[in-house]
């Protein structure tokens, strides 16, 4: 929730500016809604919801202003004019921007144990619940990282990898990597450097045979390598170690033990659905030509081992204290498809629940801006998807233009809302912001060549 200081000198300019209409002046100081959910416990048609911004928004389709919500507030913030329900906080943020004397100061943590103790106070039937404070500050996990700056996306980790959970892709295929996997299986140690002695070699065609790259060819009895003339491009994915399948499998035959992946084919047997193959973030998790499960890190160590020369492979500690860069436009996608909803949006930064985080990574995954950090390269970018605002629930608050990153809406001299498609980026900034849910919003994601 957002509160007045002492600084207040009752200018009115956050009254002014608040869509909903949450704040008024109460004896020359701001006054407004204290988002304590009260209205949205007691709403017969549940039309009321907290957004993920920790406000509260109308869905007035679903409202048929029977005043309830207006009757249980504890505080009097809620009226109903023009037929819509107003002072209910969407936590927008408005308010605080607009103070010229910065009198108005997000409180929702610092203050709240006070504002529960008030409302108790207050005697009301209505049940306040406590919001529970996750106890650790960051979440971290140990998972094989590559270096990035290091790999040379030669697939050596790839081959070596005893449960397949190393996924190289390669922009061109059927060109010499650099592996030196020709030179591991060659039998006479004909194969140096990516070079072949022809007064070695045999001709029994096993580096042909091994290679991932399928870059060995035969040429009137003459073993050759086909190398590229320039460096090759591509993108290396590995499982993260984050758990998330195994917390998917319904039958145990993925688990977490001591913080390794381990698994048991003979209980994943009795599973027709594999909703673990769904649950992995980076799509490693597969089903192998024997129908056994492939893709998951056992954390055995033989990738680093065979990255002996570049080195690009290694155990760490993966850490994350909720920080985001500059460029979080408040989209919400990351408390969308966060599976363990352990994100909070909050207006230009989002709030972690390190309880419920695994650090999967789904959110950096998907974040449209690249403002959470991730280790993995695997990356999914909007599609496609449709933006379209319903002029019958609109309040015309101006919200979602103001909060939009492409300025992709504006308001026409008829009063109306509308969308350019051909700037809209479905980030769905938008959507989270609109205290009417107002807008019909869907989007599609898909992964990133």
């Amino acid at each position: 929730m957002f509160i007045t200081t002492a600084k207040c000198e009752g200018i009115g300019e956050c009254v002014k500016a608040c869509p909903t209409d949450a704040i008024r002046l109460i004896d020359g100081k701001a006054f407004s809604c204290i988002t304590c959910g009260a209205c949205a416990d007691e709403c017969p048609n549940k039309a009321i919801q907290q957004n993920k911004y920790g406000g509260f928004v109308v869905d007035r389709a679903k409202c048929n202003l029977c005043g309830i919500c207006e009757y249980i507030c504890p505080v009097n913030s809620i009226k109903i004019e023009d037929d819509t329900v107003k002072g209910i906080c969407a936590r927008c943020g408005l308010c605080e921007e607009a103070c010229p004397v910065n009198a108005r100061i997000d409180a929702f943590n610092l203050i709240e144990e006070r504002q529960l103790k008030f409302l108790e106070a207050l005697d009301f039937a209505v049940k306040i619940p406590k919001k529970r404070k996750p106890l650790k500050k960051e979440v971290k996990r140990t998972n094989v990282i590559t270096d990035p700056e290091e790999c040379i996306k030669c697939r050596r980790c790839q081959y070596y990898c005893p449960t397949g959970a190393i996924i190289v892709d390669l922009e061109e295929e059927g060109f010499c990597s650099e592996c030196r996997i020709c030179e591991d299986v060659c039998p006479v140690g004909a194969i140096k450097d990516t070079t072949i002695d022809p007064e070695k070699c045999t001709l029994c065609l096993k580096c042909m045979e091994e290679c991932p790259n399928n870059a060995i060819y035969t040429d009137d009895f003459t073993v050759k390598i086909r190398k590229p003339e320039k460096e090759l491009e591509g993108v290396i994915v590995s499982c993260l170690n984050c758990g998330l399948c195994a917390s998917a499998c319904e039958t145990g035959a993925l688990r977490m033990i001591d913080g390794k992946m381990r698994y048991d084919p003979s209980l994943c047997e009795e599973c027709e659905e594999k909703p673990c193959l769904d649950a992995c973030p980076v799509g490693t998790l597969r089903l192998g030509s024997d129908g056994r499960l492939k893709g998951y890190c056992v954390s055995c160590g033989k990738c680093v081992e065979s990255c002996d020369i570049y080195e690009a492979r290694s155990f760490q500690e993966v850490k994350w204290d909720g920080t985001v860069s500059e460029d979080c436009i408040s989209c919400g996608t990351c408390a969308e498809v966060c599976p363990k909803d352990a994100i909070t949006l909050k207006k230009g930064s989002i709030e972690v629940d390190f309880d419920r985080c695994i650090l999967c990574e789904k959110c950096g995954i998907h974040c449209p801006t690249d403002a959470i950090p991730k280790t993995t390269m695997r990356k999914k970018s909007i599609k496609d998807g449709f933006t379209l605002i319903d002029d019958r629930l609109c309040i015309k608050c101006g919200l979602c233009m103001e909060t939009c990153p492409e300025d992709a809406i504006t308001k026409t001299p008829e009063n109306i809302m509308v969308v350019d498609e051909d700037k809209c980026i479905y980030c769905g900034a938008c959507n989270n912001i609109c205290p009417a849910k107002a807008i019909l919003f869907e989007r599609e994601f898909s992964l990133s060549k």
